[in-house]
């Protein structure tokens, strides 16, 4: 589909500095909409320096990829959304932490100093760069040092948000606003955990990066599946929409979690009619975010 001469497809580059080719791919269809989609967590290339680097083996390191949901999103561009995905895997950087969030103790002494206030997610080893799991330990052979960090960054975490913001501002400019759904898949949520039974997640940072009727719109959407649906818990949004949701300037952001038991098999391979039902749904949504405008009548309508 992406060969397809409907579609213009390519490699984004940061001003002065040339990105690896196969680090994120930028797909935009021949007539876009307003909506840009993010697939921040499905890469599955990972680079001869990263694989260098592990005291783990690539399955260990796979375990941190959202599976597979990049074939949820499959279906968005001919829905006339721009979908800006990463290729390389989510254990080079992760683009849904910003550049401070890390822990101290999971980066060389002369760093400590900057990552001085980790979250409970830091402190776990789901920083920038992810540094443990939970039953195997630390990721790397040695604490991540300034070369290794700024690596990652320059390579990878950086280019992913200037592409956003890239095709956020185009989108804006042309359509008065623009609207980005960051994708996600989560494992199930375990009993106790707020939103547990959950099977999706529509979050916006508590009314923080979207206006209601985008909200409301999705967790309608959502709910046509037959599953059960939440917002905010326990996904809340992470980095990407926190930095790019400016509803006051005509941005909106939402962060979309799907439970990988929707679409995945036991051993963790898409199951494909599950797959393209998911994919259905999302060209959709997307679809139907593209065709709404923000101001008119339509909104409270369909809150209705």
């Amino acid at each position: 589909m992406l060969d397809s001469p409907r579609f213009f497809c390519h490699s984004y580059r940061m001003p002065f500095r040339s990105i690896p080719p196969a680090a994120i791919a930028v797909n935009r269809p021949a007539t876009s909409g307003p909506v840009v989609v993010s697939v921040p967590h499905a890469g599955r290339i990972y680079p001869p320096e990263v694989l260098t680097a592990a005291r783990v083996e690539r399955p260990q390191l796979e375990r941190l990829e959202d599976g597979w949901c990049d074939l949820v999103a499959a279906g968005a561009i001919d829905a006339g959304a721009t979908v800006v995905h990463a290729m390389w895997a989510r254990a080079v950087a992760d683009l849904n932490r910003g550049e401070g969030q890390m822990a101290p103790g999971e980066v060389a002494m002369p760093l400590r100093a900057q990552f001085s206030v980790p979250g409970r997610k830091e402190r776990a080893g789901l920083g920038v760069v992810p540094t443990r799991l939970a039953d195997c330990g630390p990721l790397w052979k040695r604490p991540i040092d300034a070369a290794a960090l700024q690596w990652r960054l320059e390579s990878f975490h950086r280019p992913y948000h200037a592409a956003l913001a890239g095709e956020l501002a185009r989108a804006r400019d042309r359509f008065g606003h623009a609207i980005l759904v960051d994708l996600h898949s989560m494992p199930p949520i375990p009993a106790g955990q707020p939103g547990h039974g959950a099977r999706i997640v529509v979050g916006d940072r508590f009314g923080g990066t979207a206006d209601e009727w985008l909200v409301e719109r999705a967790m309608a959407s959502a709910g046509r599946l037959g599953e059960p649906v939440s917002r905010n818990q326990p996904y809340a949004g992470g980095h990407i929409i926190r930095t790019h949701g400016r509803p006051g300037e005509g941005v909106h952001a939402v962060q979309i979690e799907i439970d990988r038991g929707l679409y995945l098999t036991a051993d963790r391979t898409p199951e494909r009619r599950s797959v393209a039902k998911l994919s259905r749904w999302f060209a959709e949504l997307v679809a139907d975010l593209g065709n709404a405008r923000p101001g008119t009548e339509i909104f409270p309508q369909a809150a209705e």
